[in-house]
């Protein structure tokens, strides 16, 4: 089967890498070059406790921007980052929040060994002018165990994610919420890369009047395709080259685009179809806001979205992608399980 080309499609995500310095106007002496070595960048206030952080958080300078994280930091969290500097502008204050979450993880998945390399994480910080870094452990967000009042993610969250990964969407809400009401951001960033988990916190600050505006930050990937993720690194060689199937048959959908829905879906699956080694949770083409199917003849932005696992390493990815209403009569296929 002829995989189709990897080259760019007509509809893709912006490019997060930065711009050299050529191109932007700044340029750069090295430290090496001048004889002057440069300050390392101040490191940000470190609150471990909630005491701790209304300390910090009194001395945050508005506009206030969240960046909740499970650590691990890489380059996606650092586009989060620049993208936070950003629309904290000059006179803002950056927070972020490193914390693993256990109610989002399921017995057997990889709570215990999820990386946790909290001293580059705060380096990345520093180095990103982050001014304070909330780092609580399970005890502190959770001082009662496991709390018996959750977010509940309605219908949007059973689906896709939620489906395979039941509860796991309850545990995300309700963390983020927490968050929200602990550091008290004007705005929190999130990746499009988990773009259920971003349409639903839309739907969460919509629905409960927070009063906090969310911004995207387009997905980042490596120089293969691959979208960066904490859980890349569990990934072997051979593994990574099956996962790379996953982007390639996101774009097989994009080019598609031109004969509708069902046109994108099946594109996509022909390609993973090829790699009968990679595990398909599933692959659809999605509202972006509801996460609903697209319906027969409708035309308009969607997304495509794919959960795979290679090896033993189970992944996300998703595209944007400008659908046409398509031929007459076309069906949109249900959701591949």
């Amino acid at each position: 089967m002829t995989q189709p080309p990897v080259t760019q499609p007509p509809v893709t995500q912006p490019p997060m890498t930065q711009p050299p310095a050529s191109q932007t106007g700044a340029t750069q002496t090295p430290a090496s070059q001048t004889g002057v070595s440069q300050p390392a960048a101040p490191r940000p206030a470190v609150a471990r406790t909630r005491a701790e952080l209304r300390d910090v958080r009194a001395d945050l300078a508005a506009p206030v921007v969240l960046v909740p994280t499970m650590g691990a930091l890489h380059s996606g969290h650092r586009a989060l980052l620049r993208a936070a500097r950003a629309a904290a502008g000059p006179a803002g204050s950056v927070i972020v929040s490193i914390f693993v979450n256990p109610l989002q993880f399921r017995p057997g998945e990889d709570l215990d060994r999820y990386p946790r390399t909290f001293d580059d994480d705060l380096s990345m910080c520093a180095d990103e002018g982050v001014r304070a870094v909330f780092a609580p452990g399970a005890a502190e967000m959770y001082p009662g165990g496991r709390p018996e009042v959750t977010v509940d993610p309605g219908p949007m969250g059973r689906v896709f994610e939620g489906q395979f990964r039941p509860g796991f969407f309850d545990g995300v809400l309700t963390v983020v919420l927490k968050l929200f009401h602990l550091t008290r951001p004007d705005v929190a960033a999130f990746g499009e890369k988990d773009a259920q988990q971003l349409a639903l916190v839309r739907r969460l600050v919509s629905d409960t009047n927070l009063d906090v505006a969310i911004e995207p930050v387009p997905t980042v990937r490596d120089a293969d395709g691959l979208a960066t993720s904490s859980r890349n690194r569990y990934l072997s060689a051979a593994d990574r080259a099956l996962a790379l199937t996953m982007p390639r048959a996101l774009h097989a959908g994009q080019w598609a685009a031109a004969g509708g829905a069902r046109a994108v879906l099946a594109a996509a699956q022909q390609v993973l179809g090829g790699a009968p080694a990679l595990a398909v949770d599933y692959v659809a083409v999605v509202d972006p806001d509801t996460f609903a199917p697209v319906p027969p003849g409708q035309a308009g932005p969607a997304l495509i979205v794919a959960a795979v696992t290679a090896g033993t390493t189970r992944l996300i990815d998703n595209v944007p992608v400008l659908v046409s209403a398509g031929p007459k009569g076309e069906e949109c296929d249900a959701p591949d399980r």
